[in-house]
This record gives C-alpha cells, sequence and structure tokens, in this order.
C-alpha cells in the first residue's frame, strides 16, 4: 500500500466520520501506523497535521473558499477569459483539437505516453506533437483500459510508452509550490463550449474553489450550469485543467471522474498549502 492509499483511507473515513472529531490514535489504528509514524506520513504529505486537514474537510472551509474563487473568477472575467496571462500555478497554453485533426484521428502522429507516481496516485500521461492530450488517475489493474481510452481518443496515431518521460512531466504538472513556473501546451479534444470551460478553469487558483454556476456565468452561459457540469466531467486533464476545484453552492463536494475521495484529497492538499 502506497501513501496515498493510506491518505486516501484515512480522507475516507473523516468524510463520513468528520462531526465526530476523531483524535489522532483513531486515525493513526485506522491507518495501521503507529501514532508516530502515522503523524510524520501525514503532514509530509499533507503539508499540514492532521487536525488543520481535518479542517480542510468542512462545509465551512469549502464555503469560504467558494467565497474567494468568486472573486478570482470575476476578476478573470474582467481580464478577458481568453486573454493571455498567467493561469493558476502554472503557465498553461490550452489549443482545441481543430476539425481536420479529429477527422485523421492521429494519423501520422506519435503520441507518447507512459505511468508515474504522483501525490494522488498512479497516473497515466499522455502527449501528442501538439501538447500534453491526456492524464488520467489509474486504479491498480486499470493500466491497459487507461491507454486503450487514450487509443480510441487517437485511433491512427502510434502510441510509444515512455515511463520515464512520464515521471518527469508528473514532476512538473504535481509540483507543490510556483517557484518555478514551468510553461506546459496542452491539446485537447473537445468541443467549442467545452474548451471555453476548460479555459475558465485555468484561471481558477490553487486552494480556491467555484460553483458550477458561477462557472456558467463566467463563460457567458449563466443558464447553463447543467452542461458546464457536462463539460467539467469530461475534462481530458486530470489536475491540469482542475476541475476538481468545482463544487456545488451548498459547499458539497460534488462528484469527481476519478473519484470522490481523490477529490477531497485535491481540494484539501491544496488549501492545506494556503495555511501559513
Amino acid at each position: 500500500m502506497n501513501d496515498y492509499e493510506r491518505i486516501a483511507r484515512i480522507i475516507r473515513y473523516l468524510a463520513e466520520s468528520h462531526t465526530e472529531q476523531p483524535d489522532l490514535s483513531t486515525l493513526a489504528q485506522r491507518a495501521g501506523l503507529s501514532t508516530f509514524h502515522f503523524h510524520r506520513l501525514f503532514s509530509a504529505w499533507a503539508g499540514i497535521t492532521p487536525k488543520d486537514f481535518l479542517q480542510c474537510l468542512t462545509v465551512a472551509h469549502a464555503k469560504q473558499l467558494l467565497h474567494e474563487g468568486a472573486s478570482v473568477l470575476d476578476a478573470a472575467l474582467a481580464a478577458g477569459l481568453s486573454g493571455p496571462g498567467r493561469l493558476h500555478d502554472l503557465c498553461v497554453s490550452l489549443e482545441a483539437a481543430s476539425p481536420g485533426e479529429l477527422k485523421a484521428g492521429g494519423e501520422g502522429w506519435t503520441i507518447t505516453y507512459g505511468y508515474a507516481a504522483s501525490a494522488f496516485g498512479k497516473c497515466i500521461i499522455g502527449e501528442n506533437p501538439r501538447g500534453i492530450c491526456r492524464i488520467a488517475f489509474v486504479e491498480p489493474g486499470d493500466e491497459d483500459a487507461a491507454a486503450g481510452a487514450l487509443h480510441s481518443d487517437w485511433p491512427r496515431a502510434r502510441l510509444k510508452r515512455d515511463d520515464a518521460a512520464a515521471v518527469l512531466r508528473a514532476a512538473q504538472i504535481f509540483q507543490r509550490t510556483s517557484d518555478r513556473l514551468i510553461p506546459l501546451r496542452a491539446h485537447v479534444k473537445g468541443t467549442a463550449f467545452q474548451a471555453q470551460v476548460w479555459r475558465a478553469l485555468l484561471h481558477v487558483e490553487r486552494g480556491v474553489l467555484v460553483s458550477y454556476g458561477h462557472l456558467a456565468a463566467a463563460v457567458g452561459a449563466p443558464a447553463a450550469a447543467r452542461a458546464v457540469g457536462t463539460a467539467v466531467g469530461r475534462n481530458p486533464l486530470a489536475y491540469l485543467i482542475p476541475c476538481h476545484r468545482v463544487i456545488r453552492e451548498t459547499g458539497v463536494v460534488g462528484e469527481y471522474r476519478w473519484g470522490q475521495v481523490r477529490k477531497r484529497a485535491l481540494i484539501a492538499w491544496e488549501s492545506a498549502a494556503r495555511i501559513p
């Protein structure tokens, strides 16, 4: 069992029992570790103590992050969502595949892909000649299915596995600090509306959240929160396009393509980094 799997077990338990305010010894027992080793492991992973992390999982905390996130998106909207600039913590340029590229299905391309460990479990990273085209979290035993999904998107492309390249990309994508900004190119397969929603998400900073309704307003479709939700759910680039930062107006985390526990982990991990 890797560190994330141990932490995920605790996050699942906290999500169900946080109102009981379980103590450190209870959490350590759940993780199958001594109190000392659990506290050290958890603090190293989250960057804060289990007690502070528990606060990051509460609805009240989520509502505060939602309030801050609304301000972030309002500022981005005023500046023009499609304009250049610093997007969340990385410099990410996002292009949608053209009709010609979609029709060609990747013919003549070599897509390099591989698997890498992250703070949130194993992931697959795929990159075509235009940029990063797939990031997805992969459960144990699902590696072939993850590669098959990438092939389905670009059926005429040649797939070349390179785990070493994926490990290097993962280090850039999942960096905890933004001291060194790494420009990244993303090339996604989606409709014009989906691409618009995904670009808007790039303006949501780490440690803040937005609601589906506010995101819909930001892309000029205030009555289309459901369509925005669908676009969010079809995000092909886990974490890089931060769809995990979208939750319900009530502060409830909601669903996530790669699991609700992982979404809670992502939100709390990022908001923990803002705690002095």
